[in-house]
């Protein structure tokens, strides 16, 4: 891969088919990421085939069997030796690579910001009414030494990017979002109404479990509140 700007970028997948293959063709584009990850969390489907056929040369790990995202991402991260890392899900839609590029260039034009959160502007109304767009968006940008330290704790299941937050609110880290004209692919789309539905229940059930409900609305009201000015030093 060509050297980019210090960071690698991790994708975790499970099952997603060709939804993947759009992410990854965006990503490898742009030439800016040190490494690009792609961890398979024990997928029942031949993605992970295809994508070493179609990247050859990228680093493909195999899950031995679905532990969620949270587990991928830390066997992913053993892989890393760039200063930042960059966590992407592989469900999106509509990655403009130059968009992209730009934020991941960001990071060295703001070296006093810890944490960047790509913020999903188009997100359904009901995701912005508990600030989702930031605090559960699965794209952000971290020191790798951080994402080491938050994982070295117990986080499990659907509390890795609150635990993230947790973790830069208490250690007084600064974080900024940036505007990101991506789209996920909600569980609805994926499982159907009424699975979607109990996985999105299942998954602030889980949130709320590790971190309180105190806590969590204590994110919402005044975590990562400042955006981030491109090409400005904070």
């Amino acid at each position: 891969m060509e050297t980019g700007c210090g960071v690698t970028c991790i994708i975790p997948f499970y099952n997603e088919g060709e939804r993947i293959f759009s992410v990854l063709e965006s990503v490898t584009s742009l030439g800016v990421f040190d490494q690009i990850i792609c961890v398979d969390d024990g997928s029942e489907d031949d993605t992970l085939a295809r994508i070493r056929q179609r990247w050859p040369r990228m680093t493909v790990i195999r899950m031995p069997e679905n532990q969620g995202k949270t587990a991928a991402i830390k066997r992913g991260l053993q892989s890393v030796e760039s200063a930042y890392v960059m966590l992407m899900d592989a469900d999106l839609r509509n990655v403009d690579s130059k968009e992209l590029g730009q934020i991941v260039r960001s990071v060295h034009q703001c070296p006093d910001v810890d944490m960047i959160i790509l913020r999903r502007l188009h997100a359904e109304w009901f995701v912005k009414m508990n600030r989702a767009d930031i605090l559960l968006s699965g794209e952000r940008i971290l020191r790798t030494d951080d994402l080491r330290v938050i994982l070295e704790k117990p986080v499990d299941g659907f509390q890795l990017e609150i635990a993230i937050n947790e973790f830069m609110w208490r250690n007084q880290k600064t974080v900024c979002w940036v505007p990101w004209s991506a789209t996920n692919t909600y569980k609805m789309d994926k499982r159907g109404a009424v699975d979607g539905f109990f996985k999105d229940f299942a998954m602030y059930a889980d949130i709320l479990q590790y971190i309180g409900i105190l806590k969590f609305f204590r994110q919402v009201a005044g975590f990562a509140r400042k955006p981030l000015l491109m090409g400005t030093r904070i």
